[in-house]
């Protein structure tokens, strides 16, 4: 199987690797993480301006319309580095989903911006009862003749702090887990009756809850959309936050090994002892499996085996990179997980990706389930 990229996946994997070099250290890193957002507004319009965003978007959205290999390269690339700019969440979910559902009116106002980095969306979905039941939708939508009045809650919008505006599910019909009867509505991120509620996760980044207090949405607004298309666009993020989290775990493995190779103990390198060695062996093991089943999601041809692969993928790395970090902070003891060290912030990150959009379990029955 030939596993060489285009010259447009090569050139784009060098302008992550670029940003990363030009843009990234741990205290450029901190600061970025530091604000209102979890990332800094002027690297999202610098990877607007580096096409980065575009590349995220199909050719008919604007963009440049890569392949999965190529998305995958570029998400592994910016991975190493621990960038914190959300590009899964509001370019690839949020923002695949718009194009796939909104109309043309709709998306000759938001895409030009959007594929930019001029504005940004956050998908709102997760509501708190919902656990891994992706069609357990509570907040309803009831026709106010002019439109939709939106009621209820939504638990969990990542990286949907200072965005412009909202993707919301909401119920038209049936029960909270009925899988038919729900619909998307674009939600201005200022409009009255919106309750917006920011809150830290525990690698640093910004998430915010929602209320919708019957807040009034226009017919041009409602978009329509089912439950299909938003398991397509979660799923479409799962396969990129493996990507993700291999790029993280190719640079805490190669910190590690530098660390062992020149920290003396007993007048010996730490990496001569036979016991660490082994240690290592083994991580690197779960690196290069972890590296093969994300190939074999990236090059899965029908949707089907595809979505499978996916599941695999995810099931693995989310169960193992938390392993992985503990190791690579166990071989650098307490300093391990002190702000000084990428080690510390990389493990957050795993962990985060560990649980989000599911867990491994969640990921694994659906691997199982076909």
């Amino acid at each position: 199987m030939n596993f060489d990229l285009s010259e447009d996946d090569e050139m784009l994997k060098a302008l992550a690797e670029r940003f990363v070099t030009d843009r990234y250290d741990q205290e450029s890193r901190r600061h970025y993480q530091a604000n209102d957002t979890g990332f800094s507004a002027e690297n999202w319009q610098m990877l607007g301006e580096l096409g980065l965003i575009a590349a995220l978007f199909d050719e008919k959205s604007g963009g440049l319309g890569i392949g999965s290999a190529g998305l995958a390269t570029v998400f592994e690339a910016l991975g190493k580095g621990l960038v914190v700019e959300p590009l899964i969440e509001n370019a690839v979910v949020a923002g695949s989903l718009f194009t796939q559902i909104a109309s043309d009116t709709l998306k000759a106002h938001w895409l030009p911006k959007l594929v930019a980095g001029e504005s940004r969306m956050a998908l709102a979905h997760r509501e708190s009862a919902a656990r891994h039941n992706l069609g357990w939708v509570e907040t309803t939508a009831r026709p106010n003749g002019a439109g939709i009045w939106l009621s209820g809650q939504k638990s969990v919008s990542m990286a949907g702090q200072g965005v412009d505006a909202y993707l919301v599910s909401a119920r038209l019909s049936g029960g909270a887990g009925d899988h038919d009867g729900i619909a998307l509505y674009l939600v201005d991120a200022d409009s009255p009756g919106l309750s917006v509620r920011p809150w830290r996760l525990a690698d640093g980044s910004v998430a915010v809850s929602l209320v919708f207090d019957d807040v009034a949405v226009s017919q041009e607004n409602c978009l329509g959309g089912d439950l299909p298309a938003i398991e397509a666009a979660f799923e479409k993020g799962a396969f990129l936050y493996c990507a993700e989290a291999l790029g993280i775990m190719e640079k805490l493995f190669a910190d590690t090994s530098e660390y062992l190779r020149t920290r003396s103990q007993f007048g010996a390198a730490l990496g001569s002892f036979q016991a660490l060695q082994h240690r290592m062996v083994a991580q690197y093991a779960m690196l290069e499996q972890a590296r093969a089943l994300l190939n074999l999601a990236t090059m899965a041809d029908e949707a089907s085996s595809r979505s499978r692969a996916i599941n695999g993928a995810r099931a693995y790395i989310a169960e193992n990179s938390v392993t992985f970090g503990h190791e690579m902070i166990q071989m650098h003891g307490g300093m391990g997980v002190t702000d000084e060290l990428i080690i510390g912030h990389g493990h957050k990150r795993l962990l985060l990706l560990s649980r989000w959009p599911e867990d491994a379990a969640a990921a694994l029955d659906r691997y199982a389930a076909g």
